[in-house]
């Protein structure tokens, strides 16, 4: 039990320190402390304008901390700073700037207007060769050609039923699935030059090479047709699921792998000659070609949704070659880098 004279000693300091012991005063209320404690606070208050502080008074003294750090601006100053260089360079839009210096190269195209695109540069972009041959077809011999060739096959009768002579979008789905195998193919040979410390051949760069040339044929119809939202859900489906099924082909055996490749190539062959078929009869409006198709293939100025499909068309027919061959040369029992890469084959 406390005692008589402890119980008056709390009872009197509980008086002098009165009930509030914790109060909020800005700056203003500070200076109006009395002289015995404000003087104690003026070296702090002064750095400390305009901002909420915590003000403890007790019997020992007057303590304070604020719910800033010192030296951190407060939103209300700096309100108008100046504008960057990059800001003031673009017209107020500002520019990314970097700390390492990397600026990116202004190009011009060999007429010297400026050069626009992002995704690919003056120096990959080529004139298709569209004398190549169309007809050209391997039939299949062994079970696992049969088994490509069927796959392919099987895939067909699904597509045919959801697209039907919607072309336009049947050909941004065919891309979004044909850039899958180039892109696999060369990574996993990127991991296999690594782990055996040996050079690919150029089929590394071969392959994905036919990756970027199959996303750029997706980003021209892009700007042809306009997915809906289910058409885009079902390429995230069908891209999940394709994706790891090549993989995993790949992996048992790349001959069955580029053999299925050419077989899909050749299926994309023959869309691209019924949508021809479909602008020639006039039951697709043969529009201007987007931008980006005109310098990626450099096409005439006044080229046209028929000639895009014209070389897209030229493009498959290259890659149906570049699988079949990578095929025949598993089959032979030699590996791809005894064989020089068609780097370039367009």
């Amino acid at each position: 039990m406390m005692s008589r004279g402890g119980a008056k000693v709390v009872a009197s300091l509980l008086k002098s320190a009165r009930p509030r012991l914790f109060s909020t005063a800005t700056t203003s209320t500070i200076r109006s402390m009395s002289h015995e404690t404000s003087h104690l606070l003026k070296p702090a208050a002064a750095d400390l304008a305009g901002v909420n502080t915590w003000i403890w008074s007790g019997a020992g003294g007057v303590r304070f901390e604020s719910t800033a750090s010192l030296g951190e601006k407060t939103p209300s100053q700096d309100e108008n700073p100046k504008k960057t260089k990059d800001e003031s360079s673009t017209g107020g839009n500002k520019g990314i700037a970097s700390y390492w210096g990397v600026e990116p190269n202004k190009i011009t195209k060999e007429d010297g207007t400026e050069w626009k695109w992002n995704c690919f540069r003056p120096w990959e972009t080529y004139k298709a060769d569209l004398t190549i041959d169309l007809s050209k077809h391997h039939v299949p011999t062994t079970f696992l050609d049969r088994l490509a060739y069927w796959t392919v096959k099987s895939l067909r009768w699904p597509t045919d039923l959801f697209f039907q002579r919607r072309y336009g979008c049947r050909a941004m789905m065919l891309e979004t699935v044909a850039a899958v195998p180039g892109m696999v193919g060369g990574m996993l040979l990127h991991f296999k030059s690594l782990r055996r410390f040996e050079q690919s051949g150029g089929w590394i760069k071969a392959l994905l090479e036919e990756a970027e040339n199959e996303r750029m044929h997706l980003m021209t119809f892009m700007e042809v047709a306009k997915p809906k939202w289910y058409e885009r859900a079902l390429v995230i489906t069908v891209q999940g699921v394709f994706f790891n099924a090549y993989f995993l082909g790949y992996l048992i055996s790349p001959k069955f792998a580029h053999r299925m490749v050419g077989y899909l190539e050749e299926e994309a062959i023959h869309s691209y000659t019924e949508f021809l078929k479909e602008l020639d009869k006039g039951n697709i409006d043969n529009v201007p070609a987007p931008a980006i198709a005109i310098d990626y293939w450099r096409l005439p100025a006044d080229a046209t949704l028929r000639d895009v499909v014209m070389v897209v068309r030229a493009d498959e027919a290259h890659h149906r070659d570049v699988n079949h061959f990578a095929s025949d040369i598993h089959y032979q029992g030699r590996e791809l880098k005894e064989a020089p890469a068609p780097v370039g084959y367009h």
